[in-house]
């Protein structure tokens, strides 16, 4: 006959394998996993992890903490990644239009020694080991002049003259080419198209240009005898007219201009949408102005569009007009002098700042001395570009980061309240043998669960609000009528991402550190606290 005692725990652990049974699924799993917990406890530090456990499924002010770590860690990761997407672009546009190294002189008038020469001085010079191209350019700023619908536009520019074959060895000027867009040496040559609406332009202008005939009149001459009539009345002989020879229509010299300075957006007044129209067409004239390079005298010439130039960077695209090398040399009566030196590194090479500006740009400086030419990285010449998206990247990580060290102040409150309700069971667990170590343990163990949970969760939801970013964009504007990603603005399709597992990584330590942290004083409270302090009243 089992004993009495042994009846009621019978009885006991019946009553509460039926409650476990109508428990909804996801208690029951709890209690079973509790359960699991407890008959794998040998050792007396478990009772720890077991009430971080509890506390966490049955405190629901610990939602709140959560939910607090995951918007603030699935922001940060958001805006990372849509920071780092721009940074990126931003970076292989520019290193796509620039050389690795560009070397410039500040004379007006180009460097004084022949593009060959230099090129040659460079790649036998220490650097000469990472050099794979070195492409001589003339840039200069100037105006150019066209009409359209009747106005006489006028907008100051950057005049660049290239080397095509060699141009698209350093940089990316052939796949940002719109008619002959990775095309192996780009051409200056008007194709076919051009020619024809080039054609078309010039008769259309000797057309309105064209003189009205005026009525012959014959008045006399000083003798009262008509123009051609001798003074007895004979008519005169004809004078014969000296041929002439015929005058050949100079060739048309190609030009390639920007896209946004060949074309300008506007919202359409019915559709809402942006369209976008041409100003200047292919085969279209225009009139480009600059100075001379000896002289301070301007110095002009007519030339055809013959393609455009697209980078999606608004200061290329509405500022640069590329030219053929030998064209601009001649219109500024340079001889063969350059301005400018595009140096190319291999591929081999490491690309890192501090290296090519050590062992490239430095090495180069040192064959033009202080004056005559200076030598910097593509990174140098975009500096305060690049610094400024650093420094915004920062400031708004800084910012954001407070969603987090709000979820930071409410881990402190809440485990502040829960130590001042729960100075009893603190007192019941120190007489039972807890120590201070261990009770402090149980708070700082809680709230790195709370930080692990909302760290996932925030992770998830960033990281799919990331790579849906596009969709949800789209989304919204149907939703509000609102457009919150301009085209117009940025000349991209979509919103660039680009996800950082090592910021990922930061977010997420960050987090968890400051839940941690935000633990400490009221656990160091629960710790300090005696038994007979806390059982006095019991």
């Amino acid at each position: 006959m089992p004993s009495r005692k042994e009846s009621e725990d019978g009885e006991s652990l019946r009553a509460s394998e039926e409650r476990k049974l109508r428990l909804p699924p996801f208690s029951s799993f709890c209690y079973k996993f509790s359960d699991t917990i407890n008959s794998l406890a040998t050792d007396a530090a478990m009772y720890k992890f077991l009430l971080c456990l509890k506390y966490l499924r049955t405190r629901y002010l610990a939602f709140v903490c959560i939910v607090s770590i995951m918007l603030g860690v699935a922001t940060l990761i958001v805006v990372n990644s849509v920071m780092s997407g721009f940074s990126n672009k931003l970076k292989d546009r520019l290193k796509g239009v620039l050389a690795d190294v560009i070397v410039e002189t500040d004379n007006f008038a180009g460097f004084q020694m022949h593009p060959d020469l230099l090129a040659d001085k460079i790649q036998h010079s220490p650097a000469g080991k990472y050099v794979d191209t070195v492409a001589p350019t003339v840039e200069v700023v100037g105006t150019v002049q066209f009409s359209f619908r009747g106005m006489n536009i006028v907008k100051p520019i950057k005049l660049t003259g290239v080397d095509p074959a060699k141009q698209v060895k350093v940089g990316g000027f052939g796949q940002y080419l719109e008619r002959q867009k990775n095309v192996a040496v780009p051409s200056f040559d008007l194709s076919p198209e051009a020619l024809a609406q080039h054609e078309k332009n010039v008769q259309l202008e000797a057309l309105m240009t064209e003189p009205m005939p005026q009525p012959v009149r014959d008045e006399p001459d000083f003798l009262g005898k008509g123009p051609d009539l001798k003074a007895d009345g004979i008519p005169l002989p004809p004078v014969p007219m000296p041929e002439l020879p015929a005058i050949v229509p100079p060739k048309p010299i190609g030009i390639v201009v920007g896209h946004s300075l060949a074309h300008f957006r506007y919202k359409h007044p019915e559709t809402g949408q942006m369209v976008e129209e041409a100003t200047l067409r292919i085969g279209d004239t225009v009139m480009i102005a600059t100075l001379a390079a000896n002289e301070m005298r301007p110095v002009w010439g007519t030339y055809v569009v013959v393609d455009y130039f697209k980078s999606e960077m608004s200061e290329y695209d509405s500022q640069f007009i590329y030219m053929n090398l030998p064209d601009i040399q001649r219109l500024r009566h340079m001889d063969e002098r350059v301005t400018h030196l595009q140096v190319k590194l291999k591929d081999d090479c490491p690309k890192g700042y501090t290296f090519v500006k050590g062992n490239v740009a430095n090495e180069i400086q040192k064959l033009f001395g202080r004056y005559e030419g200076r030598a910097a990285t593509w990174e140098d010449h975009q500096g305060p570009l690049l610094s400024a998206i650093d420094i915004e990247r920062a400031i708004l990580n800084l910012l954001l980061f407070m969603i987090v060290g709000v979820a930071g102040f409410s881990i402190l409150a809440i485990f502040t309240m829960i130590v001042s309700e729960k100075i009893r069971d603190i007192g019941i667990l120190k007489s039972l043998g807890a120590s201070n170590r261990g009770v402090m343990g149980i708070f700082v163990w809680y709230a790195f669960l709370l930080g692990v949970v909302g760290c996932t969760a925030g992770t998830i939801a960033g990281l799919g609000i990331t790579n849906n970013i596009n969709e949800i964009e789209a989304f919204i504007n149907t939703l509000t009528g609102q457009q919150l990603f301009d085209r117009s603005v940025y000349y991209f399709d979509r919103i660039p991402t680009n996800v950082e597992p090592a910021t990922v990584l930061l977010v997420n330590t960050g987090a968890m550190l400051v839940a941690v942290f935000s633990s400490f004083l009221p656990a160091y409270r629960a710790a300090r606290l005696r038994p007979i302090q806390a059982l006095r009243f019991e």
